[in-house]
């Protein structure tokens, strides 16, 4: 038994240590830079564990193995089940407990929609990405960007929302969502660190995965503010002279 696992398993190399076997499930291979179609081209300084030219059954199946995409799908697979986790969480009992009004309610829902849209979208595309149809990986690709856009989106609603409110104790908080971002936003263009070291990052700690790690940190972050100001409003309510301005 222990010598047909063997047969089925890959070898591959993280970064420094030694190379350790991953089980791939038949009609599934690992490819390297040179080996993958130009559309998957986007990193050369990630040289190897590319998935490629597969239908969507086997796109499925490749959820479970090692690749240089597991860190991102499944970042973002947990992102999603942490925004429904915390969606029914703050319906249940944050909301409740705040005395919150049926206006905080629906900005919440929207809110927390929208990311667990911007998760599922990005975890469709870097699953498909590897479909044999390459037009079937643009149209993950251009959802995949419709979910940044409906991401943002949620952000937006429930910043406009609590925005104007009488206290600007808000502020700090949107800095600190730029501040993550922005952060987020330089790993994504400048390939660091695996620019520094092509081919030893290939699995575990590129630029992608920081990038896709800080996404899910600065949506919670944003929800946790949301959170905050929502109780902070209804426990200080503004001066009756500021509320009916």
């Amino acid at each position: 038994m222990h010598q047909k696992l063997l047969k089925s398993a890959h070898y591959i190399e993280l970064g420094s240590y030694q190379y350790w076997p991953v089980l791939v499930p038949r009609g599934i291979r690992l490819y390297t830079y040179e080996q993958i179609p130009v559309s998957l081209k986007d990193n050369p300084y990630i040289t190897d564990g590319y998935r490629a030219y597969l239908p969507s059954r086997l796109c499925i199946k490749s959820l479970f193995i090692l690749s240089n995409e597991t860190v991102n799908i499944w970042s973002h697979l947990l992102g999603f089940f942490l925004f429904f986790t915390l969606g029914i969480y703050d319906m249940t009992s944050v909301l409740p407990s705040a005395s919150a009004s049926r206006e905080d309610f629906v900005i919440c829902s929207i809110c927390l929609f929208c990311f667990q849209v911007c998760m599922l979208c990005s975890v469709g595309y870097h699953l498909f990405s590897c479909h044999r149809s390459e037009k079937t990986c643009r149209r993950w690709m251009a959802l995949d960007y419709a979910g940044i856009s409906v991401g943002i989106l949620g952000c937006y609603v429930s910043g406009v929302f609590y925005a104007f409110y009488c206290n600007n104790d808000f502020a700090p908080r949107v800095v600190v969502m730029y501040v993550i971002a922005l952060l987020a936003f330089l790993f994504y263009i400048s390939k660091v660190p695996e620019r520094y070291f092509p081919g030893q990052l290939n699995y575990l700690g590129s630029s992608h995965q920081i990038w896709h790690i800080l996404a899910v940190v600065m949506l919670y972050w944003w929800h946790q503010s949301t959170v905050y100001v929502m109780q902070y409003r209804h426990s200080k309510p503004c001066p009756d002279y500021v509320s009916h301005l």
